[in-house]
């Protein structure tokens, strides 16, 4: 450590031009912030040029008239200075500090008589004079100093980090997070930057907002805070200030609003505006269906609007200007409504959408198939134009059935094959076959032939006969609406035993047997959806059950069934035909004559036999989609053409009957 107390010898010349009036040290005053012997004497000009560190030092001893106190080490540079009259002792003084602290270097008051230099990276720890108040008052310098800011209302952990881009190199702060304070250790023209942008942040977020209550008199508060947002959503939004809330107290009827009072005539407007005296404007409808259900169609129409005004409601959420969400928080989901089908009515809640109002209720009506609305005007007429688009006759389509059963020979492996039909993709497109005298190779089927049944027979009746047509029913449904075929019976079947008596040694005697039905046969399942360009997408199911035996439980013969099940998606073009099989059953017989047993007798009197025989079941399917004109009436009137005459003459008696037509006298 060196002590600088007197200038040197060779510069003495130079300190005398500079107009230093005595050499002789002086007593500092304690008025300014470094204290400066005779701080109101005018010094200059002075005019420094590539002065090294040690010469600016001397002259800062000199007109501080304290000691310095430096280490060996200091940043080697020169300084230029140039200081015009008129300048006081003090002002260059400041100059000087503020001159070391651009070139790294920073003094710090110990006393009234020392001074300690060292560099700028280490005053922090140099203990720098700490100042407690604040720093706006004192001029301006680059003396290095510390101070301690307190903060009230931002966070020391969110704010500090911001301001620490503008301190010099080395200076970071230290926090005190529990204080909620910072320590800052830099120049005092940094010091005072500092404290002037903390004065302008640190400020309660509600300075300037003051609460206003509304008390409505004729409107609802919930509906006209929601009329609010819809009128200031937008552009508006923006211009009405982050920090302004409104909010419904439905429980006396206000509107709380938190807002800058500048803005308060705004609302004071706009809520008078709106809370005014009228009429509710809702009408009742009764709209009646000529061709859906009534209770389906009201549940859909009261999921669609339930379903709107939740995504309205959660659109027009904002987030409170008091307390920004973290960017990094999921983003909740709202699960979709799902409304009960039992439940018709619509309650909903504050919150409009930008179609349907909050005073829409919607209610089924079955007995008159009719749907009840209430609504504002603009409810009842967007309900009126959703029933008309939904409420429309469906495309119907009439399916010709026959299930025919055939009998495989040994080398055949289906029914299809067995009866010589052409398929391709499901498609009946022709058929091949033979018989005595006869050969049919590449015959087709004309797509105009009207029975199904005929046309079926025709591609059979060149083979031998091993084809039993089972049924040919005739279906009629509408677009995806499923419709079904069952030919079979119900066969007894025992579900339960109970015991109410004491065995007597007999099987089953004591117990008394509930007994109920099963169907067993052929089940046929179809749900077509009809295209507009003549297609229909049929949706097939082919369920059959078969009684192979019977098997004994607890002493009680019971049914052994055997199920065979497929399910197909088809698509043909109206009038095709549709051929499906490959349900095939193999049924064992053996017989024996009753002295089988005995040798040579048994085989004079009769051989015993075994036989297996294997059946197919082929369903032959016809889709014919209706115009719903009287072309839809051919196939049948060609049918009843066909009936014995007294049967013809009175069934087209009926049916001018039903038209509401005079019959035609009976024929004697």
């Amino acid at each position: 450590m060196t002590l600088h107390t007197k200038l040197p010898l060779r510069r003495l010349a130079v300190a005398l031009t500079l107009g230093f009036a005595s050499l002789s040290p002086a007593q500092p005053t304690p008025s300014a912030p470094v204290k400066v012997a005779n701080a109101d004497e005018s010094v200059g000009p002075i005019i420094l040029r590539d002065e090294s560190i040690d010469q600016v030092l001397t002259l800062l001893e000199r007109w501080t008239g304290k000691t310095i106190l430096r280490p060996q080490a200091l940043p080697t540079t020169t300084v230029t200075l140039t200081l015009k009259g008129g300048v006081t002792r003090e002002e260059a003084v400041r100059a000087l500090e503020t001159l070391l602290s651009l070139n790294g270097i920073a003094i710090t008051p110990l006393d009234d008589k020392f001074l300690k230099v060292t560099p700028l990276a280490n005053a922090k720890s140099e203990a720098p004079e700490l100042i407690d108040g604040s720093t706006l008052g004192l001029p301006a310098s680059g003396r290095i100093v510390s101070k301690v800011f307190q903060l009230n209302f931002l966070r020391v952990t969110e704010i500090i980090p911001q301001i620490t881009p503008l301190l010099n190199a080395g200076s970071a702060p230290v926090i005190f997070e529990k204080a909620n304070a910072a320590l800052i250790t830099d120049s005092l023209t940094n010091i005072q930057r500092v404290e002037l942008l903390l004065n302008q942040l640190d400020q309660p977020r509600l300075a300037g907002l003051e609460p206003r209550f509304y008390t409505l008199h004729f409107a609802k508060a919930s509906e006209v805070v929601t009329k609010m947002h819809a009128i200031l959503s937008g552009p508006l939004d923006s211009q009405i200030g982050p920090g302004t809330t409104y909010n419904p107290d439905d429980r006396t009827n206000q509107i709380i609003l938190i807002a800058d009072v500048r803005q308060h005539p705004f609302f004071d407007g706009l809520i008078a505006k709106l809370d005014v005296k009228s009429d509710p404007n809702t009408r009742n409808d009764v709209i009646f269906l000529k061709h859906a259900n009534a209770k389906e169609v009201a549940s859909l129409l009261s999921n669609l609007v339930s379903g709107q005004n939740t995504a309205n409601k959660n659109g027009s959420e904002s987030v409170h200007p008091l307390t920004p969400p973290s960017p990094t928080a999921p983003v909740p989901t709202t699960p979709a409504p799902t409304a009960p089908v039992t439940t018709a009515a619509l309650a909903l809640g504050a919150e409009s959408s930008s179609q349907f109002s909050s005073l829409l209720t919607i209610l089924p009506e079955e007995r008159s198939n009719s749907i009840v609305v209430s609504g504002t005007v603009d409810d009842i007429r967007l309900i009126n134009d959703l029933v008309a688009k939904l409420d429309v006759l469906l495309a119907q389509v009439r399916i010709e059935v026959v299930i025919a059963e055939v009998t495989l020979q040994d080398k055949a492996s289906s029914g299809i094959s067995e009866l010589g039909l052409a398929i391709v993709n499901n498609r009946l497109v022709g058929f091949t076959g033979e018989a005595a005298g006869t050969s049919i190779t590449n015959g087709t089927f004309d797509p105009l032939t009207h029975e199904l049944s005929a046309v079926v027979k025709l591609g059979t009746t060149p083979r031998k006969n091993n084809t039993t047509i089972l049924s040919q029913p005739n279906i009629m449904t509408t677009h995806n609406k499923e419709a079904m075929i069952f030919v079979g019976e119900s066969v007894p079947t025992i579900s339960s035993y109970l015991n109410d008596g004491v065995s007597t040694g007999n099987t089953g005697t004591g117990y008394r047997s509930t007994v109920s039905s099963q169907d067993i046969g052929i089940r046929l399942t179809v749900k077509p959806l009809i295209g507009t360009d003549g297609s229909v997408q049929l949706d097939i199911k082919q369920d059959v059950d078969d009684v192979l035996g019977e098997v004994i439980i607890d002493g009680n013969p019971q049914p052994r069934i055997g199920k065979r099940n497929t399910e197909s998606f088809v698509s043909v073009q109206s009038g095709e035909i549709i051929v499906l099989g490959g349900l095939q059953r193999t049924s064992k017989a053996r017989s024996t004559s009753r002295l089988g047993p005995i040798p040579i007798i048994g085989d004079m009197l009769g051989a015993r036999t075994r036989e297996d025989t294997r059946a197919d079941l082929v369903f032959f399917l016809r889709p014919t989609v209706l115009t719903n004109t009287p072309a839809d009436n051919v196939a049948a009137m060609q049918q009843l053409e066909r009936f014995p005459e007294k049967q013809r003459e009175d069934v087209k008696r009926a049916l001018q009957e039903a038209k509401g037509e005079t019959p035609a006298p009976k024929t004697p």
